[in-house]
């Protein structure tokens, strides 16, 4: 089977494009290298199509989707503090970018599946924690509300032209090649001076964090086992966090004892406008086809910067 993905040159896209490889998919890869990497792609070079190309081109969609039966949609841009300075920016390539695979699946034809990268902040300060996938959507960032846009978009696509779309909303996904996000921010902060951290908010902003791989695992299992044409499922840990902890596991995991400084953030604590300061997803839906994480959140933040330091040269390979 011909398979898609969309930002397969990121993060969270290119460890799913190796395990499609591994499990024997044809896989073209659609990415912009505007924050993924082709290093990124190392161990599949030569197995797979890359396409260097925009989402937010719909010919570029028509061209790299021809013959694709599924469509794993990860283009997108990652930064959630963007939304507070540069809020068009996540329109156009998160919003604008979901319309055009949408379309360009319609056209084809051919694809039977889009699979969608969504995420945690379409709940924004949730009323209820643990957050199941019925809880109201009220997003408090561009970023959290690009998102939503896309899922509703994907839900009229799966309505009237009978395409299936499964939407995995994710908790914050961690691990090796990671480039933005806390355990990244704090690495780089300790390389130029170790003495001293600086933490934006109070500190005691506390959310959920999951390994790639238990991420990729639990989307595929999703894919796999969903039947409705459209399904939401919340892929998350089972417990969470607090920064000031992350902060304390990574200034171990390099073997230094900064003075930590709490600084900037908002007036309640928050890192910047628009952070969901408490974030935990109910995961009884996922779990219910079979999966559950392998690693707590202490565990992923821990495995992640050990393999972040080593990437970066901060520890020997």
């Amino acid at each position: 089977m011909k398979v898609v993905v969309t930002g397969g040159a990121g993060f969270i896209g290119s460890h799913l494009v190796e395990r499609l490889v591994s499990d024997g998919f044809e896989v073209t890869v659609l990415d912009n290298l505007s924050s993924g990497s082709l290093d990124n792609l190392d161990r599949v070079r030569g197995k797979i199509e890359l396409v260097v190309g925009d989402v937010k081109d719909l010919k570029t969609c028509l061209s790299a989707l021809k013959e694709a039966e599924v469509v794993y949609h990860f283009a997108a841009n990652p930064e959630v503090r963007v939304s507070s300075t540069e809020p068009r920016i996540h329109f156009e390539e998160n919003v604008r970018g979901t319309f055009n695979v949408a379309e360009a699946s319609r056209i084809l034809g051919t694809v039977k599946t889009v699979v969608f990268a969504s995420s945690s902040t379409v709940y924004g300060d949730a009323s209820a924690i643990p957050t199941s996938e019925e809880h109201t959507l009220r997003p408090i960032s561009v970023y959290g509300a690009s998102k939503a846009a896309a899922e509703l978009i994907l839900h009229s696509y799966s309505a009237l032209y009978g395409l299936k779309v499964v939407v995995a909303r994710y908790a914050n996904i961690v691990g090796p090649r990671m480039r933005h996000g806390v355990v990244y921010d704090f690495l780089m902060k300790l390389s130029r001076e170790s003495s001293v951290l600086e933490v934006l908010g109070d500190g005691r902003q506390r959310k959920s964090y999951l390994y790639v791989d238990d991420a990729v695992e639990a989307t595929l299992l999703a894919v796999a086992k969903s039947s409705a044409a459209f399904s939401v499922l919340n892929v998350g840990n089972e417990d969470w966090i607090e920064v000031s902890e992350i902060a304390r596991i990574v200034s171990e995991v390099l073997g230094v004892r900064p003075r930590v400084v709490f600084s900037g953030g908002t007036p309640d604590g928050r890192g910047w406008p628009g952070d969901v300061k408490l974030m935990l997803l109910s995961i009884d839906k996922i779990k219910s086809l079979g999966w559950r994480p392998r690693y707590t959140s202490a565990e992923a933040i821990r495995l992640t910067a050990q393999a972040l330091a080593r990437e970066l040269g901060l520890l020997p390979r």
